[in-house]
């Protein structure tokens, strides 16, 4: 897949970037420094957003690396799904809405566009942003103060409905029903994109678990609508790879031109089918041949493609960590 860039939109950098004029540096890295600290211990980050240099510093620090995930996992379900063309998007716990930034890259289409969240700092960067730096769907969209863990179903229901990062901050036990309310709201699919973490894959999948048992179907990356067959010491995950900012290497204190962000998705549909199977690790190139990794519809399976099988070899040797495959290949290892 070449799919969508991880980088965020040049409107919405820049618009970034000219906030930060005359903000105290040393106030962005103690910010971006309890933040860390914040996001490491599980807690609500909305608790450490308490004005505009803390959301500043999340635009700096975290906001490029949800948004490169979320545009990946939205690029997916493009690819995978054509007839797929939403005209209305639900962010729910949109922070300063990577998500919503993320719809609009990959459907320019959208018409309008929601963002919740309960942190009022949040959403005040959240919105001038949006007025700073389009799309226009983005710079037109509703901003309101709502919490996650008090959604309902009964409101209006949307084509896209899209949660970055939410999930994690909430208690087990309320995720069933968060579940519930959020499929309440979904017209045509639910994108959930969740850290790449052995516990947050563990919730993602009693999530699915919740969202299969209600009548959605998952589309991605799951293959299939069985209980995953990862066993207890294994997770599903994917990456991304991101450049850094110049100001986001200095907060960060870091070196390196990118970061790798490993992250979890889910996306649940009312129509559409799951490709029947798929790349869950880094295809493994030797000289012999590629080994992979594939999930299908009949579990988890290493394959082997030698480089003798040249018409087959070419196939997977374009393929990347994540892709769909048309079928499981036969294992000649």
């Amino acid at each position: 897949m070449s799919g969508p860039s991880p980088a965020l939109p040049a409107g919405l950098a820049a618009a970034i970037s000219a906030r930060l004029e005359r903000r105290p540096r040393k106030a962005l890295a103690e910010s971006a420094q309890r933040l860390s600290e914040s996001y490491r211990a599980r807690k609500p980050t909305a608790e450490a957003i308490r004005d505009e240099i803390d959301a500043l510093a999340y635009a700096l620090t975290r906001m490029p690396a949800t948004y490169a995930a979320v545009v990946t996992a939205l690029g997916r379900l493009q690819e995978e799904q054509p007839a797929f063309a939403p005209q209305s998007l639900l962010d729910v716990g949109c922070g300063l809405g990577a998500a919503s930034y993320a719809a609009t890259q990959v459907w320019p289409e959208i018409e309008s566009v929601e963002m919740l969240d309960r942190s009022r700092a949040f959403l005040a960067l959240a919105a001038a942003l949006a007025a700073e730096s389009g799309p226009v769907q983005v710079a037109k969209a509703r901003v309101a103060e709502a919490d996650i863990a008090r959604l309902s179903e009964a409101a209006s229901a949307h084509d896209l409905v899209a949660v970055a990062y939410a999930l994690t901050e909430l208690p087990d036990a309320d995720l069933p029903r968060i579940a519930a309310a959020l499929w309440g709201r979904t017209r045509g699919a639910l994108v959930i994109v969740e850290p790449g973490t052995p516990r947050d894959h563990a919730r993602l999948m009693g999530v699915r678990a919740r969202l299969i048992e209600i009548g959605a179907t998952i589309l991605a990356p799951c293959p299939h609508a069985a209980p995953c067959p990862l066993q207890a010491t294994d997770w599903c995950h994917f990456s991304v790879r991101l450049p850094r900012s110049r100001d986001h290497k200095l907060l960060k204190g870091a070196d390196a031109p990118f970061e790798d962000e490993k992250f979890s998705w889910l996306i649940a549909g009312r129509t559409g089918t799951p490709a029947p199977a798929r790349l869950i690790a880094p295809p493994r190139a030797g000289k012999p041949g590629i080994s992979t990794r594939v999930c299908g519809r009949n579990g988890i399976r290493e394959t082997f493609t030698p480089k003798r099988d040249k018409a087959r070899y070419e196939r997977v040797r374009k393929k990347n960590w994540g892709d769909p495959i048309d079928a499981l290949p036969e294992d000649n290892g």
